[in-house]
């Protein structure tokens, strides 16, 4: 009898060690914030990257499976709310899944991992969403050099910040200034209109000239106003150090192949009214424009949609139609999407009572609605065919 009893203890110690092993679910993705780009009008992927920390080595014989859920799904939309089991191997340690989810936002992620039917490690994230995703890039106006900070309505607006999103709110994390952007009234119009999570990656850079957004090594016809982002090397000889273009290609990386709608580009105001010796011609603008947008697009490995705005106002003229041509003729030429007409924006939309370039309050407000007015018309024809949202 002592001998079965002692048997028994240490069969329950066995036990026990085999469900209290130190583990810990490590959660790479999805984040809290974290919106992945939809595929469809109704259904979007989210990748589940997830590694078990344990001081323990070689097969992990006492687990039996990860599992993971899905809550908050709205009523009428089926999705993967009961515990599903994701590919699981007990000879490693890192795993990686995608789970087919409709779009929406924002769901609870839950994970859990199993061992002889007891959960012994789980990770949560309260809000992942299904959604759009927005790269914005250019110069001050697509940047943070408005007059006032502005800040979302929606709770599903974010951005992303280096490395993690989070509730979006200026001066947005990635782009330069410390003031307001459209970014909030553009977020808040998206995700009104298609019930969704936005997000929201910018990499403005106020001043810039279109040269300075080129690849490296790349020739410019003269050297911009700033002065920056510029390599002299000889006689009439200047070239892109590459620096702003490789931002592109950081955004585009992070994000994936289709990871994001589309590219949304503000810019020209630097490329007009410039002395002689730093002056480039709309046709310039235009090449240099199009050698970024194509070669952005050969990085990534997909043809990602940009937008380009009209876009070259200065205080006291109505801007430079020439230089509007030459950003519409790139749409006209289906190279890019016809962004909105911003130079249409005068000085009751401007800073410093009208006399300055950058957009007021009422102005972020009205250049974020353009925005979405001409980004929305596109995508419903994407998503709907044509007509509106449903």
């Amino acid at each position: 009898m002592r001998l079965f009893s002692a048997f028994m203890l240490l069969v329950a110690i066995s036990a026990f060690g085999q469900t209290n092993e130190p583990y810990h679910l490590h959660l790479l993705s999805p984040t809290d914030y974290q919106v992945f780009q939809r595929q469809t009008a109704g259904t979007g992927r989210i990748v589940v990257d997830v590694a078990i920390e344990t001081t323990n080595r070689g097969t992990l014989t006492n687990l039996d499976k990860l599992e993971a859920r899905l809550t908050g799904l709205p009523a009428d939309r089926k999705g993967p709310d009961e515990w599903q089991p994701l590919p699981f191997d007990n000879r490693v340690r890192h795993f990686r899944a995608e789970l087919t989810v409709p779009a929406g936002g924002w769901y609870q992620f839950e994970m859990r991992l199993v061992s002889h039917g007891t959960n012994i490690a789980t990770e949560m994230v309260t809000n992942v969403g299904i959604g759009e995703i927005f790269v914005i890039g250019g110069q001050s106006n697509s940047a943070n050099h408005g007059e006032e900070k502005q800040a979302p309505k929606s709770p599903t607006v974010v951005v992303w910040n280096t490395n993690h999103w989070q509730p979006a709110g200026d001066p947005e994390p990635g782009a330069s200034g410390k003031g307001g952007s459209f970014l909030p009234a553009f977020g808040d119009a998206m995700a009104e209109k298609y019930k969704v999570p936005i997000g929201l990656v910018a990499i403005g850079e106020g001043s810039t000239s279109v040269r300075e957004w080129l690849p490296r090594d790349d020739r410019m016809a003269a050297p911009p106003d700033t002065g920056r982002h510029t390599i002299f090397a000889g006689t009439n000889l200047w070239l892109s150090n590459g620096e702003l273009f490789d931002r592109i290609l950081a955004a585009q990386q992070t994000l994936g192949t289709n990871g994001f709608r589309a590219f949304l580009w503000h810019q020209g105001e630097s490329d007009c009214n410039e002395p002689p010796d730093r002056q480039i011609t709309p046709q310039q603008y235009r090449g240099y424009l199009q050698r970024i947008v194509e070669a952005s697009r050969a990085s990534a490995g997909w043809r990602v949609p940009w937008f380009v705005a009209q876009a070259s106002y200065h205080p006291g003229d109505t801007g430079s139609p020439e230089l509007r041509a030459a950003q519409k003729s790139l749409a006209t030429d289906g190279i890019v999407l016809a962004g909105p007409n911003t130079d249409e924006l005068g000085p009751e939309f401007r800073e410093k009572s009208g006399k300055g370039i950058h957009f007021n309050a009422h102005g972020l407000q009205r250049h974020g609605e353009l925005w979405a007015e001409t980004v929305g018309a596109w995508l419903d024809r994407e998503l709907y065919g044509v007509g509106s949202a449903k």
